[in-house]
């Protein structure tokens, strides 16, 4: 006899009268259809529902699918569904306004990109997570108004390593200053990149997106909203401007969402940001971002920092092993995951 599949979630355990509980066993909710969670708004998940499945977004090809709102089911308990999550749908899937579908089961992630709360505006430290199953981490920075923030830029790229996505420079803005000088800053790191200006050629950003599910991130007034707007045209995605007195940009984005890109693949927008907290995240993470640097720490002491004197890659470095300047950058980005904070 074949047997059946079961969710661990579907196995309920009752006391029975006189005796030691017994188990009840449901079968799996054999009906549910799959669905991509496209936004998130308070308590209601928008997905996107298609015959072909997770296999036709990832190759790229169109959606063309219907758009279901739904609630979580009680069974999730606090599981966290976020954009970018897979999950299974049972109900009303018709997309009709006025329905409602259930969100039953969220598969297992190819990756989650997760940032710590630990900045001024919120100092509880817990760590939330952003975006499900993204591969592509695009850190959209301005070249000027608002200036570069490198150490906002590199403790995201600590998040995109903890996370296993590819992280990638979108520069903006190259009509008001020169690239040259970030780009050499990062370097070592090698991180790929693109240089837009206002107006320019978006061929190079396309090529490195289509096909691919990328997350956006940035600060406020980097020009974000404004890319997805002209690589999406009907995303309607605000636009804010730079403060003249701070030199920041306000919030525009609230949420994330996902988008589709006409060329296929999937970009995915989110809020602005002021930091990037990464308690959540080892120094042992972002050391195995640098496999040349790894074999070094071997004779590091117990609980090394890799900033302090008796670190043993400084030894390592001077005996030629790797180059100077990708120690540099390690412990730069090991001061940044500390939350340093951005010299004005």
């Amino acid at each position: 006899m074949r047997r059946r599949e079961y969710d661990e979630d579907d196995v309920r355990v009752r006391p029975g009268k006189g005796s030691r509980p017994r188990t009840r066993i449901r079968p799996a909710h054999e009906d549910a259809v799959e669905g991509f969670v496209v936004a998130v708004d308070r308590g209601r998940y928008t997905c996107l529902v298609e015959p072909g499945g997770e296999r036709r977004r990832r190759r790229g090809v169109s959606a063309s699918g219907t758009l279901v709102v739904a609630m979580k089911a009680r069974e999730l308990g606090r599981k966290g569904i976020v954009v970018g999550d897979r999950v299974r749908l049972v109900g009303d899937v018709s997309g009709r306004p006025d329905t409602l579908a259930r969100i039953v089961r969220a598969e297992p992630r190819t990756s989650l990109l997760r940032r710590s709360a630990d900045d001024t505006e919120d100092t509880d430290g817990i760590e939330r997570p952003i975006v499900a199953n993204a591969d592509q981490l695009v850190i959209v920075t301005a070249l000027a108004d608002p200036p570069p923030r490198p150490r906002m830029i590199d403790r995201i790229l600590v998040a995109a390593y903890d996370a296993e996505i590819d992280p990638l420079l979108c520069l903006t803005k190259a009509d008001l200053a020169p690239p040259d000088e970030l780009v050499a800053q990062y370097d070592p790191l090698g991180v790929p990149y693109v240089v837009v200006s206002k107006g320019g050629d978006l061929d190079p950003l396309r090529a490195e997106l289509t096909g691919r599910i990328s997350v956006l991130v940035g600060h406020s007034g980097v020009g974000k909203s404004t890319l997805v707007n002209a690589l999406v045209p009907e995303a309607g995605r605000a636009v804010s401007h730079v403060n003249p007195v701070t030199g920041r940009g306000r919030h525009t984005s609230t949420s994330a969402v996902a988008l589709e890109l006409p060329e296929g693949g999937w970009i995915i927008d989110t809020p602005g940001v002021r930091s990037f907290g990464l308690a959540h995240v080892s120094p042992d993470t972002v050391v195995a971002a640098f496999p040349d640097l790894v074999e070094g720490t071997v004779d590091c002491p117990k609980g090394c920092t890799h900033r302090d004197d008796d670190c043993a890659l400084d030894a390592w470095v001077a005996a030629g092993n790797a180059d100077p300047a990708r120690l540099t950058s390690l412990r730069r980005l090991l001061a940044s995951r500390e939350g340093e904070p951005d010299p004005d």
